[in-house]
């Protein structure tokens, strides 16, 4: 009974399994047997061949159960239809032969082996049905010439509906494979579509929150105009720092104004002109292209600007100018980040009248202390001791040392100010780079440091002041030595291109952090490793340095290296270059 119940939970209708396929013939020929035993015109003729017949039928059936719920047996199906004729022919010699009517039940085993895959199954069908009709276990063998015809054109019939059989369901399967090759490809597909809309929403969840994010971090920076356009200039984001600092919320600029309405078309122009009138994205507004001209080649650019109010005030802002892209890398807009620096710029202006004030009213009386000093010292009259003259000697050179701190106070700020002066004439740099390292070398003596010069004798002419210029190389030779401990070296080189003249300055020192070196020209600064060694000084050579080398139209450049050195780099136009520019 468990057997049974077993059964019956294995058998799945879907599936072509083996108690299903055999189910119908042996319904079919169960009926026959009851035909014979209630129909008065059958009868067994053969009692031995009708019995074989029923025993294997039942064997096959029983068979078709064990495949069925044993699935590994499954490949051996093919011997129940096989059995299903043997048991046909032995039932149907044993029920009259030649006249039994049940010989059309071959049909279900021939069909069930013709739907096999393979063209043997064709032959097993008609050699099948051969032995089913010619009754090969010898119950009632062909006895007339008709017998004999029917024994061998039966199967042959048989054997060509077993043929057509299994063609149809060759291309039946064929077609069902197709179907079902489409059906697992549009299952692929089906999967790979949730899959590809899932992967969307997570996307677009992402892009919303990426999207908050980037609006919250907008809102939050209220100290700084953040104003975003496309290509043309249009405004498309504007956040409330930039409200703030124009006077304009965002509904009223956003898909309607244009960032260069806010500039003073002055300046743009202006710098259109240095530019040399850049086309950018549009021809229609140049002045949109200066201003977009650097990032548009891949250079974010930061520099002072003029916005306009809504109410007609000027704001002065330094704007930094970045380049928004899409995904494919193409320009898809700018991005203007503004701070107001109008009270960065008053405080500059203020520090530098104070410090231009201060230097006035220093060199006066430090002048005057300087002249008494002398006085004393030249005095023939009252002359002085050997220790008076020691004391007096200190007292002036550190007078005069705050007499040069002083000049270097009020340079800084005539620099701050743009208003110191250069003479300028046809200069030979050469002269001035010897005259500054004869001048080093009794300092860079007493320190243990060796000044090495790579000069050739050819002339290297600038334009510019020769003052300034030997000012700017002894500054640097100056603060190499300074910062070079005892047995290091400093080397100084004087080299040319087509276009230029560099004078190059390497030492063997402490070195600068390259965090700092941005920071290296600015007044007052001192670089860490120079205030953890204790090297005296006030952070104002370099600026001067610099001041000097760009107000001759050069560069000054610094590499360096903590614990290795520093090279500083003075490039100067060449004065044919200078001479070629101004005519």
């Amino acid at each position: 009974m468990n057997f049974l119940t077993r059964l019956v939970d294995t058998i799945r209708v879907d599936s072509a399994q083996p108690f299903l396929k055999q189910a119908p013939f042996a319904i079919a020929f169960t009926g026959a047997v009851v035909i014979v035993m209630v129909s008065p015109g059958v009868d067994f003729t053969v009692w031995a061949a009708a019995l074989l017949g029923m025993w294997g039928v039942l064997f096959a059936t029983a068979l078709s159960a064990l495949f069925t719920y044993v699935p590994t047996l499954a490949r051996l199906a093919i011997l129940i239809p096989i059995l299903d004729l043997l048991a046909l022919g032995a039932f149907r010699a044993g029920t009259g032969g030649s006249i039994s009517p049940f010989g059309s039940l071959l049909i279900l085993p021939i069909i069930w082996i013709a739907t096999q895959p393979g063209r043997k199954y064709i032959v097993i069908a008609g050699v099948g049905t051969a032995f089913a009709l010619t009754d090969i276990l010898g119950f009632g063998a062909p006895s007339t010439n008709g017998d004999l015809l029917r024994s061998i054109f039966a199967p042959t019939v048989f054997a060509i509906g077993a043929a057509i059989i299994n063609e149809v369901s060759r291309q039946s399967r064929v077609q069902l494979d197709a179907v079902r090759r489409l059906a697992e490809e549009r299952e692929v597909m089906l999967r790979g579509a949730e899959d590809y809309t899932q992967r969307l929403r997570e996307n677009e969840a992402q892009l919303r929150a990426a999207d908050k994010l980037t609006r919250s971090v907008l809102d939050a920076v209220t100290e700084q105009s953040v104003i975003g356009t496309d290509v043309t200039g249009r405004i498309d984001v504007w956040n409330p720092g930039a409200e703030r600092m124009l006077g304009l919320t965002p509904a009223q600029t956003q898909g309607q104004r244009f960032v260069y309405e806010f500039h003073v078309e002055a300046e743009l122009d202006d710098r259109s002109r240095e530019l040399n009138y850049p086309p950018g994205e549009t021809v229609l507004t140049p002045g949109f292209s200066a201003l977009v001209e650097s990032a548009r080649l891949g250079t974010p650019e930061v520099r002072p600007w003029t916005y306009v109010r809504a109410d007609g005030l000027q704001v002065t802002v330094e704007v930094a100018v970045t380049r928004r892209v899409n995904d494919a890398g193409d320009t898809a807009g700018y991005l203007f980040v503004a701070t107001d620096i109008t009270q960065a710029l008053e405080v500059s202006r203020l520090k530098d009248e104070f410090v231009g004030l201060i230097s006035h009213e220093l060199r006066t009386p430090l002048s005057s202390i300087l002249g008494y000093l002398e006085l004393m010292r030249d005095d023939a009259d009252e002359p002085l001791s050997d220790e008076q003259m020691m004391y007096l000697g200190i007292a002036e050179r550190n007078a005069h040392r705050l007499l040069r701190l002083v000049g270097d106070l009020l340079f800084t700020a005539q620099v701050g100010a743009n208003s110191f002066n250069i003479d300028e004439s046809d200069v030979d740099v050469l002269p001035l780079v010897r005259a500054s390292v004869e001048s080093a070398k009794p300092t860079a003596a007493a320190q243990g440091v060796l000044i090495e010069s790579q000069l050739d004798d050819q002339a290297a002419m600038v334009r510019g002041d020769a003052t300034r210029i030997g000012q700017a190389i002894d500054n640097l030779l100056s603060n190499a030595i300074k910062f070079t401990p005892r047995g290091g070296n400093v080397t100084i080189t004087v080299a040319d291109d087509d276009k230029n003249i560099f004078v190059r300055l390497t030492d063997t020192g402490m070195g600068i952090p390259a965090n700092e070196l941005d920071q290296l020209f600015s007044r007052f600064f001192r670089a860490s490793t120079a205030t953890r060694a204790a090297v005296p000084g006030v952070g104002l050579g370099l600026t001067i340095t610099k001041a000097i080398i760009d107000a001759h139209g050069g560069d000054l450049d610094v590499e360096s290296e903590v614990g290795v050195g520093t090279t500083f780099i003075v490039r100067l136009p060449k004065l044919s270059v200078v001479a070629a520019l101004s005519s």
